[in-house]
Parts: C-alpha cells; structure tokens; sequence
C-alpha cells in the first residue's frame, strides 16, 4: 500500500513539475518481475527494494495538495469602486454611440447599390470584424465593475485567448486584403474587376478567418500543454498569452519563445507589409492625374491611419517578449475596446460616398417610420 500511494503522489508530482524534472523518472521504483506491478511486495529472488528517506517522502507527500487551476482571477483596471463606476459609464457611453455606427456601416454598404465595390465590400467585413473582436473581452469587463469577485473559468479564460486573437489575426489579414486591393485599383485599374471581382473578394475573406483560426488554435494549443498548479492571479482585465504562461509552474522558457515566433513576428511581418505597399502606393501616385492623386491618396491615407492605430499598441504588447511593460493596461484597453471600433468610423469621415449613402439610408427609413406613424 505504502508503494501504491507513494507512485500516486510522484506522479502528481511530476505532472505539476514537467520538465523541471525530466532527469526523475518512474523507472526510479523497482519493480520486481514476479510481482504483480509496482505496488507489490518484491520477491525473494528479486534484488532488494531501494530505500526511501523519510525525508525524500515528506518531500513528495508536500506536493500532493496541490490542484490543479480550475479558475483565474482578475485584478481588472482599478481597485478604487470610484474609478470603477468612472470607467463603466465611460465605456457604455462609448459603446452605445459607437457600436451602432459600425452597425449602420454594414447594413449601408449592403443595402446601397452604389457602394458595390470591392473597397467598400472589405469596409463593411472590417465592420463586421471590429464588432466581433469588442464583443470578445468588453462585456466582462462591463460585467466585472459591479463585481466583488473578478473570476474567469480556466475553460473561459482560454477561450477568450483564442476568439482575442482568432479575430485579431483575421483583421490583420484582411488589412493585407485591403491593401491589394489598393494596390490593384491604382497599378492595375484597367485589371481591375478580374483580379478583384467579387469571388475573389469571398475568397480572400475566407481565407483571412483561415489565417486568423490556425494561429489562435497555435497560441491555445501551446498554453493547453503546459500545467497550472499554483498561482491564478492575473494583473489585468482579461486573460491573454503573456500573463497567463506566467503562471505556469513549469519551465516556459520555449512557450514563450514559440508563441512570440507565433505572436510577434506575424504582427511585425503584417505591419512592415502594409506600410511598404501603402508607400509604394503613394510614391507611385505621383505619376497620376492631380484629380485622381487626392482621391486615391486620401483612401491610401486613411488606410495608414488604421494601420498604425491597430498595429502599434499590439507590437508594444506583443512584440517585447514577455516583459513587463509601462501602461500595458491603459494599451490593452486602446487595442481591445477602443480602436477597435472607430476603425470603421474613421474610414466612412474621410469618404463622401459612404457619408451620402447612410445619410439617404437614414432618411429613407424615417420617411418609413413617419408614412407608419400616420
């Protein structure tokens, strides 16, 4: 029996430990060949048994209260009941005045004949996307302000991991999406409407989830392998890669080396694309008509703006390989709620079409509403 709970034990153990203790392997008990397994007595013809120190089993015996993490903890943004309520009513007031303009941008581009091509198509999935991508991390954070105990499920906690940077990803490649589609309508007009007819436009969507899920299933896969069997306290708002593989009670040294291979260098390599094509757009501009060098540089423009407003506050998470970085929840909150949904609206203020198109969408309904009232 001794050997039975002994085995048990060390192998608990070494299932909290991983790989700080590759060099201690089972093959450690003996086992005798004419007995029933490990926890039977050796026989009289086996060699002796090897002695264990009282002290090398309370040792073990130490690690078999530890559990398994089942929930983590959130510190969110402030500990102060009063900056709390601050931020609540600031974030639902901005959700409230925000969110139904990115709505109104998809049901514009899909109910308007005039905004049929292929640039205001991408827009109208962009919209789609930001909506998604606020939906994932915002409404516990809402939920967690009037919250003594801010909780998450080790289940919740890795899904939110996952849908985070499934729709991240996915904007990411759509903006890559959105630049070729740029760099055809300038390089290659006469081109244009074969190389970006409306099936290519499905495809490259799809394709631009594809990226977004095989690099959030990466990111989950890699955090799932490793043990957490000892702190459950997360300094922030949400759960994401960094904080969490912190608490592992493991050597993470290569998780963190493959999710940064993972994380950083495809928001790096994402950005560096974008602003070399958006900079060859506007170089190659200068060779056009001074009528169509305003129009095309002003949607080339605003495409940089929404570059640099998405990727610069994930390259500051992201890019410094699991380090502490000043302000990260004041960024966490600009990349995840905030920028997020004015991406949309910064495209439709600097473009007349969509202006016009909501403005007779909107008329047209109140005169529906006011024919009804009648």
């Amino acid at each position: 029996m001794f050997y039975q709970n002994l085995e048990f034990v060390v192998r608990r153990w070494l299932h909290c430990r991983g790989p700080r203790l590759h060099f201690l392997t089972l093959p450690f008990f003996h086992v005798c060949p004419h007995s029933s397994g490990i926890g039977a007595l050796p026989h009289a013809c086996c060699s002796p048994p090897i002695h264990i120190t009282e002290a090398s089993t309370s040792l073990f015996m130490e690690q078999e209260n530890w559990t398994v993490v089942t929930t983590f903890v959130l510190l969110g943004l402030s500990p102060a009941y009063e900056v709390q309520l601050i931020l609540f009513f600031l974030f639902l007031l901005f959700y409230i005045i925000v969110l139904p303009g990115n709505v109104l941008i998809i049901l514009t581009v899909w109910g308007d004949p005039g905004l049929g091509s292929p640039m205001y198509f991408l827009l109208a999935n962009l919209a789609f996307l930001d909506i998604c991508y606020c939906s994932v991390t915002p409404p516990k954070m809402l939920a967690d302000f009037f919250s003594r105990h801010k909780t998450i499920s080790y289940g919740g906690c890795m899904a939110q991991i996952f849908f985070l940077h499934l729709l991240g990803a996915a904007e990411a490649f759509l903006l890559l999406t959105m630049a070729y589609d740029r760099y055809v309508a300038v390089c290659q007009p006469l081109r244009y409407t074969s190389m970006v007819s409306r099936g290519v436009c499905w495809a490259l969507v799809g394709a631009s989830w594809a990226g977004g899920f095989i690099h959030a299933i990466i990111l989950v896969g890699l955090i799932t392998q490793l043990p957490f069997c000892g702190p459950n306290v997360l300094d922030n708002f949400f759960c994401d890669v960094p904080q969490v593989i912190k608490l592992a009670c493991t050597d993470t040294a290569l998780a963190e080396i493959l999710t940064f291979s993972n994380n950083g260098l495809v928001i790096l390599l994402c950005f560096l694309l974008l602003l070399v094509s958006y900079s060859l757009l506007l170089l190659k501009l200068w060779a056009c008509s001074p009528r169509s060098q305003n129009k095309v540089a002003s949607t080339c423009i605003t495409h940089m703006i929404i570059v640099f407003v998405m990727f610069v506050p994930a390259i500051y998470i992201y890019c410094l390989p699991f380090r502490i970085v000043p302000l990260e929840k004041v960024v966490a909150v600009l990349h995840t709620v905030v920028f997020p949904l004015t991406n949309p609206m910064i495209y439709t203020l600097r473009n007349k079409e969509v202006k016009l198109a909501m403005r007779r969408m909107v008329g047209r309904y109140g005169s529906w509403g006011r024919e009804l009232s009648k």
